[in-house]
């Protein structure tokens, strides 16, 4: 059994309100504590990780954590640090540390450019102000400050929900990636339950228009993202391993962490991006995507 690609939309309010009323709902009671569960073949209901529930969601930074060792992520050029708040309480834009070794020639020149606009005083892009969709590993880092994630679990797929403005994840589980996947922002993900605390996910199909993170890490369509979503802390954390691989950004695979703290704020809330991205005073902002043809 395989599936096809999915397509993305981010930023409608009636998906919003239905996404609001599943989370607070039915859809979320299937791992509910004393729910029944439907059978599940050689997959035990007890072998999953209870990570949906319409009373709580996952906090997390929009930073990379470095890994344990290894290769890591990009971060901040320590010649003009990442300040989330100074003195008059506006955060600084991001400038990339461009020497970091998994950058190819071509990635390195284009952040280059990217760092040189920022420092001559133009905004910096992000997906969440531009409306973007984040794309994948970018969901994880996904946000102004740090935005909760939402899970619906299912017996054949997992859905992950950004709040910042109810960007959508579909995880399929337990079939294998298509033969030829259609490549588009957020890909095919496909995963699996380990352990009875870990959900497995291997990503494919992504198209080159997301970034890796917030430093704008550009990518191509050869993107390979695998993650590892455990639980830990008795159930108040939720630690993710990434492993990334694009042989034509990247000179070696890497890894990066994340870690997301139990949110007990109740229900998804409605947040929805105000699609307003103008070239306003001249910063030539990013413009919101729009589609080349009508899918309907």
């Amino acid at each position: 059994m395989s599936v096809s690609g999915t397509r993305i939309v981010t930023g409608v309010v009636l998906a919003g309100v239905v996404l609001s009323a599943m989370l607070g709902g039915a859809a979320v009671l299937w791992l509910s504590p004393g729910a029944q569960r439907p059978a599940l073949g050689v997959q035990q209901a007890n072998a999953i990780p209870q990570l949906s529930s319409a009373e709580f969601g996952w906090l997390a930074d929009t930073e990379f954590l470095p890994p344990e060792s290894g290769p890591g992520p990009v971060t901040f050029d320590k010649a003009h640090p990442y300040v989330r708040n100074n003195a008059g309480g506006q955060a600084t834009f991001r400038i990339a540390d461009l020497a970091n070794p998994i950058l190819k020639p071509w990635v390195v020149e284009r952040m280059r450019r990217d760092n040189e606009d920022v420092l001559a005083g133009k905004f910096a892009f992000t997906a969440r102000a531009s409306c973007w969709p984040a794309g994948v590993p970018g969901f994880l880092v996904f946000g102004c400050g740090a935005r909760t994630v939402y899970f619906i679990q299912t017996r054949d797929k997992v859905t992950m929900i950004n709040d910042g403005d109810h960007q959508v994840r579909h995880v399929y589980l337990n079939v294998p990636h298509s033969p030829n996947v259609t490549p588009s922002w957020y890909g095919e993900s496909v995963g699996h339950y380990e352990d009875g605390d870990t959900l497995v996910i291997d990503t494919t199909g992504l198209n080159d228009k997301s970034f890796i993170d917030n430093y704008r890490t550009p990518h191509t369509d050869r993107l390979h993202v695998v993650e590892r979503w455990k639980l830990t802390g008795g159930g108040r954390t939720l630690e993710v391993s990434i492993t990334v691989e694009d042989p034509g950004a990247f000179n070696m695979v890497w890894s990066a962490r994340q870690v997301y703290q139990r949110a007990d704020q109740g229900p998804l809330s409605e947040i929805v991006c105000a699609e307003n991205s103008a070239n306003y005073f001249g910063h030539e902002v990013a413009p919101i995507p729009t589609a080349e043809r009508a899918e309907f």
